[in-house]
Parts: C-alpha cells; sequence; structure tokens
C-alpha cells in the first residue's frame, strides 16, 4: 500500500484543521493501484500520531461536497472503497460525490468466499437470467398500474413522484434504489429524530412514522411502492430474490460477523419478506436469517420464495 498523494486534494500536508460539526467526517486517505482506499483514522495514544496516520493523508471535514466531487474527476482514481466505520454522513457524501465524478464507491467488507454466485455456477446463471426477463415482463405488465401509482402520488402530495435512496450491493457497492415516494418532502432529513426511541438493535421503522403520507400509507401496506425496484433489477443492482438491501443507517450498526452479508447481492423479497418482514426488527436476527438464506441457496429456493411473496402481499402481512 503506498501513501497517498495530498496534491491530488489541493490540500497542504498538515493533518490539523479546526474543530467543526462536521468533525465526524475526518477520514484517511491510502491510494492503492487505481483505487483510492478512504478509512477511519485510527486512534493514537498520548497524543502521539500512528504509523498509519504519518503514512496517510488526512483531509478536513467534507463540507463542500462539489469540491471533492471535482478533485475525483481530475484524478486517475477508477473506484473507492471505504471503511464502514466513517458513519452514515460520511459515506453519504463520499457517495454523493462519487455518484457525480462517476467513480464507484464500494465498502471494505470481510471477504464471504460462499457466496452462491462463486459456487453455484450453471445456476446462479439462470437466476440471473429469470431476473432480467422477469422485471423486464414485470414493468411492460405493470406499466398501467404504475402510472396511476405515480398519478395518486402527483396529486396528493407535494414532491417528486420517486424516491432513491443509497443502499449496499453486491461486494459492498453502493447504488441508489428507486421507490415510488410514500413520505413527505425532506423525510431523510427527519430520519434520526423519528428513529431517535428506537433501539440500537433494531431495523430503523415505525409503524406510527409521521413522515408517511395517507396515500403512502396504502402504497407500503401492499408494497407496491417497491415496484420501481424492476429497474434495479434490470440494471443489475438487484435480484427479484435475496437478502434484504441494507440503508447505510442500518449497515453502519452491524456487528463484524454479520457484515459478511453486505456481500451478497440484495432482492426485491428474500426469506425475511416471507417470514418476519416489519415484526421481526432485531438487526442480528434479520441478519443471519439472511445468512442462513445464502448458506443455502438454490433457485428451487427462490421459486418458493416468489410464490410465498404473492400471497403475503396481498395481504399486507407485517408491511408499514
Amino acid at each position: 500500500m503506498t501513501t497517498f498523494d495530498p496534491l491530488f486534494l489541493q490540500e497542504t500536508q498538515s493533518s490539523t484543521w479546526e474543530k467543526s460539526e462536521l468533525e465526524t467526517l475526518r477520514c484517511s486517505l491510502y491510494w492503492r493501484q487505481q483505487q483510492l482506499l478512504v478509512l477511519q483514522p485510527p486512534v493514537s495514544k498520548a497524543g502521539q500520531s500512528s504509523d498509519r496516520t504519518q503514512r496517510a493523508s488526512s483531509i478536513r471535514p467534507l463540507r463542500d461536497p462539489n469540491w471533492l466531487s471535482e478533485c475525483l474527476k481530475r484524478s486517475t482514481v477508477q473506484l473507492v472503497r471505504a471503511d464502514l466505520d466513517l458513519g452514515e454522513p460520511a459515506l453519504k457524501s463520499w457517495a454523493e460525490a462519487c455518484e457525480s465524478s462517476g467513480k464507484a464507491l464500494y465498502l471494505r467488507l470481510p471477504s464471504a468466499a460462499y457466496l452462491p454466485h462463486k459456487h453455484r455456477g450453471w445456476r446462479w446463471g439462470c437466476k440471473r437470467v429469470a431476473d432480467w426477463i422477469l422485471a423486464g415482463v414485470g414493468l411492460i405488465v405493470l406499466s398501467p398500474i404504475l402510472l396511476v401509482i405515480a398519478l395518486l402520488i402527483a396529486l396528493t402530495s407535494p414532491g417528486s413522484i420517486f424516491f432513491s435512496q443509497w443502499r449496499v450491493g453486491k461486494r459492498g457497492k453502493l447504488f441508489r434504489v428507486l421507490k415510488f415516494r410514500t413520505m413527505t418532502i425532506n423525510a431523510d432529513q427527519q430520519h434520526h429524530r423519528v428513529m431517535a426511541d428506537q433501539s440500537i438493535h433494531c431495523l430503523h421503522k415505525r409503524e406510527d412514522d409521521p413522515r408517511i403520507t395517507a396515500i403512502g400509507k396504502w402504497l407500503r401496506r401492499y408494497s407496491l411502492d417497491e415496484l420501481p425496484q424492476l429497474i434495479n433489477v434490470l440494471r443489475g443492482e438487484m435480484s427479484l430474490v435475496g437478502p434484504r438491501p441494507w440503508a447505510l443507517y442500518d449497515a453502519v450498526r452491524l456487528s463484524a460477523d454479520m457484515q459478511l452479508r453486505l456481500n451478497a447481492l440484495p432482492g426485491m423479497t428474500g426469506a425475511w419478506q416471507v417470514s418476519g418482514r416489519s415484526t421481526q426488527l432485531d438487526l442480528e436476527t434479520v441478519s443471519q436469517q439472511d445468512l442462513d438464506y445464502l448458506h443455502n441457496w438454490s433457485f428451487r429456493g427462490d421459486v418458493q420464495i416468489l410464490l410465498r411473496t404473492l400471497p403475503k402481499v396481498l395481504s399486507g402481512f407485517g408491511a408499514f
């Protein structure tokens, strides 16, 4: 691993910066084979810098996303890998900068050698072909319903029709999941205030979430808000069946053992959705369920989950 050249970010070599409310966005950078590693700065003892701190380039808190984006555009960096320990605000800032500069952002995760696409060969290939065919057909067949939903959202609530959010995809690559908007404008900015009384061990979901609109409550009950994710499937970012696509505010709270499942290709539906769904919110339990699915994956199992999904959706089971 070589030391990252601080001239890339057009900053001085000093790593001392003024304190601010964005201090948590501080990070250290390493350059390696056209990859930029964004790491949580190591904690030094007795005020002395560690060897890693001396070999890395520290940058100030990310106050200006445009500045970072321009730096990435002018660099030869092909992709960026970031520590989960950086936390949600920093990861979102890097994700948005990477998106605007045309670079991919991956989370640095433990290796997961048991993932099905590594060992199932042609069976996994059949699954991906089925994903693309069914997603394409689904978008065509459901297009009248999609148009009606879009019209209802536009007529009943100010704001955009669609909502996108950073989620963790295959090998830890961040992507924007697509949904119909079911909440008020700027709901993301209110997220942590609304979820303040939630247990740190639970998914951030509340049945009495005040941000949900009237039409949004109905869409969520029957999972109609998730139909635009068929586009994510066509893009190769998701599968029809797979582990839950984790939002950053949930992913950063996973234990080291459970971070393995963030390597997997996420799905629109899966074991969690057809068993516990929103009645089962414990992070470790949901993650273990996903790991069990991955360890025991089979094409037949995916078909069974798809068949079980329809009656669950129609009944509104565990949805909010």
